[in-house]
């Protein structure tokens, strides 16, 4: 496992109404989070490769459909993914200083809680190109839809 990457398996209740997951537990986590971001990405998109020079770190989570998340020691060139979502309930709690991204394997709904607001005046955003030498092999597809931030990495 990459250096203070944490894989929290996140528990689901069902009954006849539905379900109940607990997805953040601040106790649990290294640092509180400050900020949370919610996204949607058809499938076919990749978010990332981005890292965090002033220590802001990221808790993942996939709340509908399936996200293969990616995280790159940049240190070591160690690399760690997992595919999330609803056919695996877990979070991953990513050290900022890794890069670290996720592709959308379905269409899905992304949740992220960070330790650090957002200032966008002073953005605490770095990018590593997605098909980086170290992680391009991690990846389900070779040719994704990128935003023109994460196109223009590296």
């Amino acid at each position: 496992m990459i250096d203070g990457l944490l894989r929290l398996p996140l528990q689901r209740f069902e009954d006849e109404r539905g379900w109940f997951v607990e997805l953040r537990r601040e106790s649990a986590l290294p640092k509180p989070t400050r900020q949370t971001n919610l996204s949607f990405s058809r499938q076919g998109v990749i978010r990332g490769l981005h890292y965090h020079e002033r220590g802001q770190d990221d808790l993942f989570a996939c709340l509908e459909g399936t996200a293969r998340v990616v995280v790159l020691d940049r240190t070591t060139g160690e690399a760690y993914t997992e595919d999330i979502g609803d056919q695996n309930p877990v979070a991953l709690y990513i050290p900022g200083y890794h890069a670290h991204g996720f592709e959308a394997l379905t269409d899905l709904l992304f949740c992220y809680h960070v330790t650090e607001e957002y200032d966008p005046a002073a953005p605490d955003e770095h990018g590593l190109p997605w098909d980086d030498p170290r992680v391009r092999h991690l990846w389900s597809t070779g040719s994704p839809i990128l935003s023109p931030r994460d196109l223009s990495a590296g």
